[in-house]
């Protein structure tokens, strides 16, 4: 499944890419993530708490930055899987970073997510609602950690 986006935020280019290479304020703007852990300069794991229809579901994720090229684009790839190996998610994702006319910075993103197991079984129509919702509720747990708004 392919999600893609974007939104703006009034901060510059570069405040707003230190803030999402930073581990912590991310996991901190992710809906349901209790624990972030980095693991080294390129990598961290996170636990993020879903509910998908009637199932929630607990994830152990890693997160590797596979390239960068400040301070535009990210590369990663998220893995992992629930502690039972009910589900198991795999992500390729990139963010783009670009300047706004009025001194922000616009934020691309796009994920091709791959999901399997008992999470796997719902439809593509649920799926993409409830990552709209995340992406959605991210966004303004990002502005307000930024401080700013759209």
């Amino acid at each position: 499944m392919k999600i893609e986006g974007e939104f703006e935020v009034e901060a510059p280019r570069s405040e707003v890419w230190d803030r999402i290479r930073d581990p912590q304020v991310m996991g901190a703007c992710i809906p349901g993530c209790e624990a972030v852990e980095q693991v080294d300069d390129m990598a961290y794991r996170a636990n993020i708490s879903v509910k998908v229809g009637p199932i929630k579901a607990r994830f152990n994720l890693l997160v590797e930055v596979l390239e960068e090229r400040p301070e535009h684009t990210i590369l990663s790839r998220t893995s992992g899987e629930e502690g039972t190996r009910a589900s198991v998610v795999t992500s390729d994702n990139v963010v783009r970073l670009c300047d706004t006319d009025s001194g922000g910075t616009r934020v691309d993103y796009a994920a091709d997510v791959s999901v399997t197991g008992r999470l796997g079984k719902f439809g593509l129509g649920i799926f993409r609602k409830k990552a709209d919702q995340l992406a959605a509720q991210f966004v303004e747990n990002f502005r307000a950690r930024l401080g700013v708004t759209a």
